[in-house]
């Protein structure tokens, strides 16, 4: 049974209208990602995923599921686990490659990481298409080309939480560690409309990869009575059957794509059929051509209700400024000569019985209207949803008594969780007068309970700021003229042009400071150090006076090999090596202290997978590859510590390292520093000889050293294969006998 016309239009509110042969939401990410998981395992053919993010570390499974599971839990190793079980199936991962400032997030070399943890037949690409301002926001998973996961998820950090949203829960571990309670929303639907996915998604891989996807498949599951898919998850039976739907799109001009505002539209078209009541769940509301809808619909329909579920706190000054102090004029749009019992924009927070609170994130964007359309998508009610990011929503039709009886449950499902209610208990709130007033009064102690939100105690109501420009822009934030008087959209800068970037920015510095240090520090010189060790030859501030030179010249990069010679140069070579061992294993201490507080702060990060493959051969070779670095020149010795502190070797397999590596050439250096003096004072043949001798016998060290790290590092790696090889034989017999 039809229930009249929808409103969609493609061309105009759309990009196109469609049908689902089966639906259904999945809320919370503890649902979405086992969801996730169960497809994934079934997959035959082909994944697509694209996301704001793809983070190689997620566990998709948890507590007795990740237990009994037989197929990998972390995302990374579950989709290298379908590759190589089935070589012909094809995975694309395209994530929006500009990350600059989610630094602390997200996983700054992504598509290294990925081609480092996955076989050939799992592809990744970065997008890097985006207008400057904007953000790859759509959130696609297709599987099989036969079903698709869309909605407000990505497989990212700080996103798992179960529907119940403890105060406290071990799970919810992010980088900065426990993160609070989160919700959000994600649909799996077939039929019909995954083919549209289907094409989306390519569209997007072909315009930064250079090769092709596979084509898609020929759908033959599209009828009325077609069955579930193959690849539909377990656990999580469909709520919708053969309804219709429509995709809604933010597309941003760039490359000469023609833009798209079907999102904005679509919701204002919708806004304007609301008749009894619109319930609206979003990460962000600032949109002020959304509250203005709003408010008018409110003054047509005088029987109409909306109520608004958000955040409650910001995170950090530009959340703050851009996003809350524009929920403050939203708001006062929203409800100007509006009777309060009929609108309210709230926030979900919890204080339990122990009296510790909570306050729900709301990542959702969820819309219902009456109980003729659903709305689950990638946008929120933001100026940069509505024209600047690439946006996709689903906007289901109630074409049918029961499916309309689903839009209802899903709206009483969501309203139950944020109210700490029954389900059953929703049907008698939205038959009273005022329905958004008997959701916020009754409200079981203890529980999650609705909270009007007052903005004006986190930020003042400020006009239009530079936080408003750079994090929600309407347009891109530069443009660059064309030949033909045009602009084009300037893009995203690359990860990799960034990255570029700040690795010659502090060069540049450290560079700059060393150059200003030399000319401006009086002492900072070869003939400045050597005076003041001089002065202290034949005293008890002897060594005290060396430490402190390799100490401030290891902190100031200043070479290590001039220090020693200078050092042996004047004590001799016999406690000119031993003052300088000392001297510099303190300051190669400090120094790897130094990156070891660095690395914990996010410069590990910067390095990449290549870097982490180094660390961990360094890592494997322990005190004998420390040795190696040491004896030979390939790198400055303050840097050599500073890189070493942001590993993850130990300091004192780094320290006996470089004493190893260090106090043989220190003893040549010594010959070689105490030969110059001598020569200096009283030039000879068997001065001369000294240092000759000295010259060789360092250069036999650095050759020395090479050739035994190389068999060190060889008999090691033969060796560890052989005990693989002998495990394994061992578990094959094992398993024969069994």
């Amino acid at each position: 049974m039809q229930s009249g016309k929808s409103v969609f239009q493609p061309g105009q509110n759309c990009w196109v209208e469609s049908k689902a042969r089966f639906s259904t939401p999945l809320i919370d990410c503890g649902n979405y990602y086992k969801a996730l998981h169960s497809s994934i395992v079934k997959a035959k053919h082909s994944i697509f995923i694209v996301g704001w993010d793809i983070d190689s570390r997620i566990r998709l499974l948890r507590g007795d599921d990740e237990v009994s599971s037989e197929a990998p839990s972390v995302i990374s190793d579950l989709l290298k686990w379908k590759a190589e079980q089935n070589p012909d199936i094809k995975i694309y991962l395209l994530r929006w490659d500009s990350s600059l400032a989610f630094f602390a997030q997200r996983e700054m070399w992504a598509k290294e990481v990925w081609e480092e943890k996955t076989p050939d037949n799992v592809q990744t690409e970065l997008d890097d298409t985006i207008p400057m301002g904007g953000s790859q926001h759509q959130k696609i998973v297709v599987v099989d080309d036969e079903l698709v996961f869309s909605g407000g998820m990505d497989v990212s950090t700080n996103r798992w939480d179960t529907r119940d949203h403890p105060v406290v829960s071990e799970e919810r571990d992010g980088p900065d560690g426990e993160y609070g309670p989160l919700h959000d929303v994600q649909m799996v639907s077939s039929g019909p409309v995954v083919a549209d996915f289907a094409q989306l998604v390519r569209w997007r891989w072909q315009r930064v990869a250079d090769e092709s996807p596979i084509d898609m498949r020929e759908e033959a599951r599209i009828d009325e009575n077609a069955p579930l898919p193959d690849a539909w998850p377990e656990d999580f039976p469909p709520l919708f059957e053969n309804v219709e739907c429509a995709l809604a799109r933010t597309i941003p001009f760039m490359d000469e794509v023609e833009p798209a505002q079907e999102v904005r539209h679509m919701l204002l078209d919708l806004i304007g059929e609301a008749e009894s009541v619109i319930y609206i769940e979003n990460q962000f509301t600032t949109r002020q051509e959304i509250a203005e809808a709003l408010n008018k619909q409110l003054k047509l329909k005088p029987n109409l209700s909306v109520i608004i579920v958000s955040s409650y706190e910001p995170k950090g000054k530009f959340e703050c400024e851009a996003f809350w102090a524009s929920r403050i004029e939203f708001k006062a749009i929203l409800e100007k000569g509006i009777d309060p019992n009929r609108v309210k924009l709230t926030y979900s927070s919890i204080e339990d019985m122990q009296g510790r609170k909570a306050y729900k994130r709301i990542h959702s964007k969820v819309m219902t209207i009456d109980n003729k359309y659903l709305v689950i998508g990638s946008s929120n009610l933001s100026n940069r949803s509505m024209t600047l990011d690439t946006e996709i929503d689903t906007v289901i039709f109630g074409n049918s008594k029961d499916n309309r009886a689903c839009i209802e449950q899903v709206r009483n499902d969501l309203l139950a969780e944020h109210t700490g209610r029954d389900i059953e208990a929703m049907p008698e709130i939205f038959n009273s007068r005022y329905p958004v007033e008997a959701l916020m009064q009754g409200q079981i102690a203890h529980g999650y309970v609705l909270t009007e939100v007052r903005d004006e105690v986190f930020t003042e109501h400020s006009v239009k700021n530079v936080f408003r420009a750079l994090s929600d822009p309407e347009e891109p934030l530069i443009s660059v003229p064309t030949l033909d008087g045009a602009a084009l959209p300037a893009r995203n800068p690359r990860r990799r042009s960034i990255m570029i970037l700040i690795g010659v920015t502090i060069i540049a510095i450290l560079g700059g400071l060393m150059f200003w240090a030399s000319q401006s520090i009086p002492w900072l010189s070869s003939d400045s150090i050597n005076a003041f060790l001089e002065k202290s030859r034949g005293t008890y501030f002897a060594l005290p006076t060396v430490l402190i030179v390799y100490v401030v010249g290891g902190v100031l990069f200043f070479p290590v090999t001039v220090l020693s010679l200078a050092v042996a140069a004047i004590f001799g070579p016999i406690w000119g090596p031993i003052y300088g061992i000392m001297g510099a294993l303190m300051s190669s201490a400090i120094m790897f202290g130094i990156g070891k507080l660095s690395g914990n702060a996010g410069l590990r990060k910067i390095g990449g997978p290549k870097v982490a493959a180094v660390d961990e051969k360094l890592k494997r070779s322990g005190i004998v590859g420390v040795a190696a670095i040491r004896m030979l020149p390939v790198a400055p010795f303050s840097l050599v510590n500073l890189v070493a502190g942001i590993s993850s070797i130990g300091i004192f397999q780094f320290l006996v390292g470089t004493f190893l590596g260090m106090f043989p050439p220190m003893i040549a250096k010594g010959l070689v520093g105490d030969s110059i003096a001598q020569i200096w004072k009283n030039p000879s043949v068997e001065t001369i000889s000294y240092l000759v001798g000295g010259i060789i016998m360092w250069g036999l060290m650095i050759w020395g050293s090479q050739k035994f790290a190389r068999y060190y590092q060889a008999r090691k790696e033969s060796t560890g294969d052989a005990a693989q090889t002998s495990n394994s034989r061992k578990d094959e017999g094992e398993k024969c006998a069994a």
